[in-house]
């Protein structure tokens, strides 16, 4: 059971993670949602995939948010 609120994301979200990328870079752009988030390193254009309880105990912050619109364009039902 979940104590917390579920972190909202939105398509376009820059976020910095706690720990930085082998290239050096902490700033990913959050470019899939759903069960598993997809993230792209914006220094190297790495993609990777963590799940979404990975992805919340690792975030630092956020750099920038997305627009909430465009994740609301895909999900007609939210």
């Amino acid at each position: 059971m979940r104590d917390r609120p579920v972190l909202e994301l939105y398509l376009g979200d820059v976020v910095r993670l706690r720990r930085r990328h082998p290239c050096g870079g902490d700033e990913w752009l959050v470019d899939r949602l759903g069960a598993d988030i997809g993230l792209r390193c914006l220094s190297c254009g790495r993609h990777v995939l963590l799940e979404r309880p990975t992805l919340e105990r690792r975030l630092a912050g956020f750099v920038r948010r997305g627009d909430p619109a465009l994740g609301h364009a895909l999900r007609p039902d939210a």
